[in-house]
């Protein structure tokens, strides 16, 4: 059965969750951390992408991101295959490092963010890298350490998860700190590590309950939240999928696509493709690409061949092109 396509939306948040294939480490020393962490706290201060939680375990981790810019696949993607090369190459290793796709659920964040941001900074508890609470305070590999202020990483967002806690940093911290506490009694939560009817009602008695009382709302393994909320992310997911078809049936493609730019910015297409770096140019090629991304799903790669730009310099693109749409109330027809 084929694997359903991840799904994204603006200001959405995701549990993502990657690990080692067979299980093998995907983290060995400490210039490994560093190294992931570095390379992720890069890419989340160029996308604007919000990171609330996050932890790194020997052999998989963890991350609670909010959509920004640019979508969590292409951040994900980016991630993955830099730190994977950086790896393979200081551990004199070849082939893949991580299993599979990495895990992506996204999350109703009324009913999950703070649980989601308990569990996954007790990720180093449960598995035994820290051996008390305590200790867990000062971890250098898990952003519990960064909320508490014992920690720095400007790319992490604590602001917004203390003031859930309060408007005094020091009793916010005191109270997030209480409330992750309270956490080391419910054990390992399968019910948030994936998404799905039965995870989102806390298993099979949940379900039942929900059945009795007449209840019948929707599932989806890529959602964790509320049938309503299930509804409602299906339906801006199809909505998105069918104006991508409808614009195609509509003959747009990327030349079509070039042809348009060309037409609301005054310059030819040939301007459009010379690589020539200025500002018209240059405010040219973003509305392409997030017209080209946005509209039609034509991937960063083809239009990095295509305009013989850096895939980094596609995403920066796609981001400006929003803007210019917007500001210009730019349309393709």
């Amino acid at each position: 059965m084929p694997r359903k396509a991840r799904i994204d939306a603006p200001g959405a948040i995701h549990h993502i969750i990657g690990r080692g294939i067979n299980r093998q480490e995907i983290f060995s020393d400490k210039k490994d951390y560093s190294n992931f962490l570095e390379r992720l706290g890069d890419l989340l201060t160029g996308s604007k992408i919000s990171c609330y939680a996050w932890a790194l375990i020997p052999n998989h981790f963890h991350l609670l991101l909010r959509t920004g810019d640019d979508s969590i696949s292409n951040i994900m993607k980016r991630l993955l295959t830099g730190y994977a090369v950086s790896y393979n190459r200081r551990h004199d290793r070849s082939g893949h490092l991580f299993q599979n796709r990495y895990k992506s659920i996204l999350c109703q964040e009324d009913t999950y963010l703070l649980e989601l941001v308990r569990y996954i900074h007790l990720n180093p508890l449960r598995a035994t890298v820290v051996s008390n609470f305590n200790k867990l305070s000062r971890h250098p590999y898990c952003g519990h350490a960064v909320i508490l202020g014992r920690r720095n990483h400007d790319w992490q967002d604590t602001e917004y998860i203390l003031r859930l806690f309060g408007k005094r940093v020091g009793s916010a911290r005191r109270k997030y700190s209480e409330f992750v506490k309270k956490g080391i009694e419910q054990g390992k939560r399968p019910d948030l590590i994936g998404g799905g009817l039965l995870r989102s009602h806390g298993g099979w008695s949940g379900v039942r309950s929900m059945v009795k009382a007449g209840e019948y709302q929707k599932g989806d393994e890529r959602i964790l939240g509320d049938g309503e909320f299930v509804t409602e992310v299906l339906a801006c997911a199809k909505e998105k999928l069918e104006n991508k078809y409808r614009m195609k049936a509509k003959g747009f493609d990327l030349e079509s696509l070039i042809h348009r730019v060309a037409e609301l910015t005054g310059l030819t297409e040939a301007e459009i493709l010379d690589g020539v770096r200025d500002k018209k140019r240059t405010d040219a090629r973003s509305i392409l690409v997030y017209w080209a991304t946005d509209q039609l799903g034509i991937t960063q790669v083809r239009l990095a061949e295509k305009l013989n730009l850096t895939q980094s310099a596609i995403s920066h693109a796609g981001r400006r092109g929003r803007i210019l749409v917007k500001n210009n109330q730019y349309f393709l027809s």
